[in-house]
């Protein structure tokens, strides 16, 4: 059986019972015993640590605003953001038909694997472990909603293209730096119309492109103000 002492040193996790990882990266096209029932109990674990957390850092927001909160971190994009820096799609178990299909980066795979190895963790290590995980994958994110509660710089930019009859940006990632559990994303983010360019850096793919459309809403900004 796979060490995946890459996926292992990725988490910052060492599992005592290997066939619980083994278990949480299995989809279901490659065998019966699958991640399907991890992936359940790693969803309302992930939500109640989320939740605590949020709970503790910001002692006086409502409930509301910390629903939506957890509904901005624990939703698809985010969780496949994450498995995606933890390199998940490489370790995942599939059937042939998934394989050619493109099932490694499938995001509904990917964010069923993150949920069901925090539930391999949490069976493992118990809850403590758990949390020291989810703390530290999702540090960042939990920090971004400080700064007006998820500030979303790609559709306000949208929004402005949009209304002046201009054609979306185009994103693309234009380097990657760092160790393979850490890395750091470079997103370029350009409106050819208008020739502008800006580079965002980030933990994963999303957060750098949300701070290049935030470099470009700034260009925009400037450029009207001199005018």
């Amino acid at each position: 059986m796979p060490n995946f002492l890459d996926l292992q040193e990725n988490l910052g996790y060492e599992f005592h019972d290997i066939s619980l990882l083994r278990q949480a990266i299995t989809h279901r096209s490659y065998a019966k015993n699958n991640n399907e029932r991890l992936e359940f109990l790693g969803d309302g674990i992930l939500d109640c640590l989320i939740a605590l957390n949020l709970y503790l850092l910001f002692p006086n927001l409502s409930e509301g605003e910390l629903s939506k909160m957890r509904s901005a971190l624990v939703n698809q994009d985010g969780l496949v953001e994450i498995a995606e820096q933890l390199n998940i799609g490489r370790y995942i178990f599939l059937g042939d038909g998934e394989i050619k299909s493109g099932g490694r980066e499938r995001p509904s795979i990917l964010a069923d694997c993150l949920e069901a190895i925090i539930a391999a963790i949490f069976l493992d290590g118990g809850f403590n472990k758990a949390r020291e995980v989810v703390e530290r994958l999702f540090y960042y994110p939990l920090r971004e909603q400080q700064y007006g509660k998820t500030k979303d710089y790609k559709t306000q930019l949208q929004e402005y293209l949009q209304a002046r009859r201009y054609k979306l940006p185009e994103y693309k990632i234009v380097d990657m730096r760092g160790p393979e559990h850490d890395m750091i994303f470079l997103v370029e983010c350009e409106i050819n119309e208008l020739q502008l360019k800006a580079v965002g850096s980030g933990k994963g793919k999303k957060q750098a492109s949300q701070i290049a459309a935030y470099n470009i809403l700034n260009l925009l900004n400037s450029s009207e103000t001199n005018d």
